[in-house]
């Protein structure tokens, strides 16, 4: 069999395979072919069954980014001196890592000479943020790529502890950095390394107010491949990191996020919170939660509490905001 028999004709975003006989030969795969940012293989079995696979080949593209492919395959074959034409229903958003996630079984005999025509409709991929996959074909699209190859190399970097030379202590373990990272993040690190401090002299940080899955989650946000979930998990402990180290954009994402999901068991944790660190949007957040909802009457005992221990003038605003509402009841 010649080498044409597994070569696959592409355009940008076509791909035609032409089948000269299938009698002989139970299985063939096609030669690689290149769509999009991955290589391809189309493959066919034939038993009493024809199965059509299209699959992205394995590699580190494959890993990191597998594809989420919409697409449409098409055997186009000889009838009656004619062509006849059978469509696969069209393929939306289908991630594709393996040859098992696209099968096609065709129950209709086929003879003679016919094509397999996939047609890609959209390539997408993922961003390590988890945020909605996006088209490798729009506009734009090679200049956020390149973003998300430098912050996952970031990553790795911080990761694989890949010529790390800066030690972060943290209260309960230690963490390899960069400090070209941490300096260009924060100007209190760049301070701390820009004069003869003994972090310089040391080569260490000591962060002792912060466990180490904090410390990591907050290396995870300035490298830019933080997890939402622990981003979550450590929202306050971020916020104090944010302030102490001023990342300013890292404690305004906590303060959004920490709007978003006040209740009566962690209000008052919220409010101590806004007003140590200065957030005027989550303190007035929980001071109508607790105020005007009527909320502080679920949570009597645990508000008598923190009234004795909060800062005064916290305490001030907390009755000045009753005493509005009962003046407006």
């Amino acid at each position: 069999m010649s080498d044409s028999a597994y070569r696959v004709d592409t355009t940008p975003r076509l791909a035609q395979w032409r089948i000269d006989n299938l009698a002989s030969c139970t299985y063939r795969k096609s030669d690689p072919f290149k769509i999009g940012l991955w290589n391809w293989h189309l493959s066919l079995e034939k038993n009493r069954i024809l199965y059509v696979k299209l699959y992205p080949e394995i590699s580190a593209v494959t890993r990191d980014n597998p594809p989420i492919a919409s697409f449409i395959v098409r055997v186009v074959c000889s009838a009656g001196g004619g062509r006849k034409t059978l469509t696969h229903p069209e393929i939306t958003d289908k991630q594709l890592k393996n040859n098992d996630d696209f099968i096609w079984a065709i129950e209709v005999p086929l003879t003679g000479k016919f094509i397999i025509d996939v047609e890609f409709l959209d390539l997408k991929i993922k961003s390590p943020e988890g945020v909605e996959p996006c088209s490798i074909w729009a506009e734009g699209f090679t200049h956020k790529l390149s973003n998300l190859t430098a912050l996952s190399t970031l990553g790795r970097m911080l990761k694989e502890g890949i010529h790390t030379d800066i030690i972060i202590n943290a209260c309960n373990g230690s963490i390899g950095a960069h400090l070209a990272v941490l300096s260009s993040r924060s100007p209190v690190f760049r301070g701390m390394f820009a004069h003869d401090l003994k972090e310089k002299e040391l080569s260490t940080i000591n962060i002792s107010d912060m466990s180490i899955e904090a410390c990591e989650t907050f290396l995870h946000y300035i490298y830019g491949n933080i997890k939402q979930s622990d981003f979550l998990e450590h929202r306050l402990a971020l916020l104090r990191a944010a302030d102490k180290y001023d990342v300013a954009d890292l404690r305004e994402a906590c303060h959004e996020s920490l709007l978003e999901d006040i209740d009566s068991q962690n209000v008052l944790e919220r409010l101590e919170n806004a007003h140590l660190y200065q957030l005027h949007k989550l303190k007035t957040s929980c001071l109508l939660y607790l105020v005007k909802f009527g909320k502080i009457f679920d949570i009597r005992d645990d508000l008598n509490a923190f009234i004795q221990s909060a800062d005064r003038d916290l305490v001030a605003e907390i009755f000045q905001e009753i005493l509005n509402a009962w003046r407006g009841f």
